[in-house]
């Protein structure tokens, strides 16, 4: 699954490990989710759209959209 995720932590200028920190995860996850290894759980696909204030729509993507 594609995702914008990294792109956004980057306009917050927050490190892998601060994005962790909020979500309540490791960094190795964070890491994990942006490089499209890992697809997160519905309840932190939620926790993630409102930490950015977006839909889980602008910010993941099926691979083949």
């Amino acid at each position: 699954m594609k995702n914008r995720l990294k792109v956004l932590r980057a306009e917050r200028n927050w490190t892998q490990a601060d994005l962790a920190a909020e979500l309540e995860v490791s960094r190795q996850t964070v890491n994990a989710i942006e490089k499209g290894k890992f697809d997160p759980s519905l309840p932190l696909a939620f926790k993630i759209a409102k930490l950015f204030g977006l839909s889980i729509e602008n910010i993941f993507q099926e691979d083949g959209e």
